[in-house]
């Protein structure tokens, strides 16, 4: 069985943002050679998620007001965490809803996704590097 291990780095310059990371991803399964197996992906961030959804833009504009909704950033001081010296205690509970990581199967060398199916980063406390780990594993 092989083993591929690599660290995605990413820098988004807002506050929150979605970025479509399949690409990076595929190019990761293309070096590992890996044609049957798994891929996991893995926000290295507590206050970063990956999660797998459609690449259209309402869907992105309804997750930034649903997270919003469930976690406003401000008042920052509704939050005990905050009291820390942080800012982003909202960061924290949004990546706890969108999730830490995502699985997916490796078929035939590719990416075995359902219909419309693409893999993200979602950033919740941007402005700094944070990194994204992909392992691949299989035959």
């Amino acid at each position: 069985m092989k083993s591929y291990r690599k660290e995605l780095w990413y820098q988004i310059p807002t506050r929150r943002a979605f970025v479509n990371i399949t690409p990076q991803v595929q190019a990761c399964l293309s070096e590992s050679g890996v044609r049957e197996g798994l891929v996991l992906v893995n926000a290295m961030h507590i206050t970063a998620s990956v999660f797998i959804n459609d690449d259209e833009a309402g869907l992105h504009q309804d997750y930034e007001k649903w997270l919003e909704e469930l976690a406003p950033h401000e008042p920052v001081s509704q939050y005990a965490h905050n009291r820390t010296g942080e800012d982003n205690a909202d960061a924290h509970l949004k990546r706890q809803v969108m999730g830490r990581e995502v699985v997916v199967a490796v078929t035939k060398g590719d990416l075995d996704f359902g219909p419309w199916e693409q893999i993200f980063y979602g950033e919740f406390d941007g402005r700094r590097k944070k990194r994204v780990l992909v392992k691949i594993i299989g035959e």
